[in-house]
């Protein structure tokens, strides 16, 4: 019974992991970072606004130029192949 129980937790752990950090875990990170600034600046809105929209930003800026990045690296691969 033990068994069945690890390995329905290991199981549902996996799946967790793979839903929400799967192959972008720069953008879990960026919504953990976004979430917890502004629970840190829930009493000032003005501040936790401003610091919200900055970091979403920048995240999703990053995020674009990394697959840019990624994408333009598979390019020239098969480039290079053909």
């Amino acid at each position: 019974m033990r068994d069945i129980i690890k390995r329905a937790v290991v199981a549902f752990g996996r799946f967790w992991w793979d839903f929400l950090v799967g192959d972008t875990p720069e953008l879990f990170v960026g919504t953990l970072a976004i979430v917890g600034s502004a629970l840190l600046l829930r009493h000032d809105r003005v501040a936790g606004l401003s610091v919200v929209v900055v970091l979403a930003v920048v995240f999703l800026l990053g995020s674009t130029y990394r697959g840019r990045a990624v994408t333009r690296s598979v390019a020239d691969d098969d480039v290079r192949e053909g």
